[in-house]
């Protein structure tokens, strides 16, 4: 698959820079893979779409305030984005991995002042870009963030975060930290669509990935399938592995929210692992062994997430799709509208 079949014009106008007053309003465009028939509809009416022994599995990470502002012991500003813990493979007890921000790049034990005087310390890199970092002191990086960090919205809204902000980019059933963006296709969820969803005999479970860079980096290989993904953590709880094999032997369909629930699936599906790091690239080619249907935002030019998504339901008529919410001016990206993959 060649970069440019992962192109469409994108108005930047509709491109959402603020989430809806509220969240289940945003509309829902239904895409039947099999009649390749549309449908224009709203998510709180998602159940419509739906039928009973259908069952929704849900990414619960939480996002974490994982951005930081610090000073080089030489004076110079630095911007750092925590990813996640360092295994005991790649740093010391305490460490993270992190992307930096800086003018040149930072030499092992460069020290980074806080506002608060807390330093940071980096220790080495991972790869290039990726320092491994430790706090000095007794504080903990995680006490770092709780005090200091804040949300790092996608590049694509031209704003700052508001206080708003820390609860509309969380799901409402966020409930495990580690990632650094949303995933974002369960924001539109509110009590009263699980609610209805339960009344229509229709389960929900959860499993876990933290959303790190590999989600959302674009692609830059001129050939698709050269892409390497960065690794996530994900997990596949006792309970979600029994409701997945429930639905199976009932014959309902297995509706994942979400790139990141859909990889996290997969991943389990191929390697048997039930937790651990996956990097599983889904592009056209790829053959989905427990996703039946997925509710999906709509996705950026040139990313793994559009790849997935063209996997699932065929390239032309992803862009088919796209091109008529473009023409019903639908929201685009994480805090934009939905879209059902049937």
């Amino acid at each position: 698959m060649r970069l440019s079949e992962l192109d469409y014009e994108l108005p930047e106008e509709l491109i959402a820079q603020e989430p809806l007053a509220r969240r289940d309003e945003a509309r829902l465009l239904v895409l039947n893979r099999k009649s390749k028939q549309v449908e224009h509809s709203r998510f709180y009416k998602l159940v419509r779409h739906l039928r009973e022994g259908d069952l929704i599995v849900l990414n619960d990470t939480r996002v974490l305030p994982a951005r930081l502002f610090a000073q080089k012991e030489s004076g110079g500003r630095v911007e750092l984005l925590m990813v996640r813990p360092a295994s005991p493979a790649e740093g010391p007890a305490g460490a993270w991995l992190a992307l930096i921000r800086t003018h040149r790049v930072l030499k092992d034990n460069a020290r980074l002042i806080l506002s608060d005087g807390h330093a940071l310390r980096i220790t080495g890199y991972a790869r290039p870009g990726r320092p491994i970092v430790v706090a000095e002191g007794e504080v903990s990086i995680e006490q770092i963030l709780n005090r200091d960090g804040t949300l790092a919205l996608p590049h694509y809204i031209h704003r700052t975060v508001g206080p708003a902000d820390i609860d509309d980019y969380q799901t409402v059933y966020a409930s495990r930290p580690g990632a650094i963006a949303a995933p974002t296709a369960g924001l539109h969820f509110t009590d009263d669509v699980f609610k209805a969803l339960a009344d229509a005999g229709i389960r929900t479970a959860t499993v876990t990935l933290h959303i790190g860079p590999g989600t959302f980096a674009p692609v830059r290989a001129v050939e698709v399938e050269s892409h390497t993904m960065e690794s996530e953590w994900y997990t596949i709880p006792p309970a979600t592995q029994t409701a997945v094999e429930l639905a199976r032997r009932m014959g309902g369909r297995i509706i994942t929210v979400g790139t990141s629930s859909t990889r996290a699936l997969e991943s389990w599906a191929i390697t048997g692992d039930v937790e651990g790091f996956t990097g599983l690239f889904i592009h056209p080619g790829f053959r989905f062994k427990l996703a039946d249907a997925m509710l999906t935002n709509f996705h950026m030019p040139r990313t793994t997430v559009l790849a997935l998504v063209m996997a699932f339901a065929g390239r032309d008529q992803i862009l088919a799709a796209y091109r008529e919410a473009i023409r019903h001016r639908y929201r685009f990206l994480s805090y934009g509208d939905a879209m059902l993959i049937l």
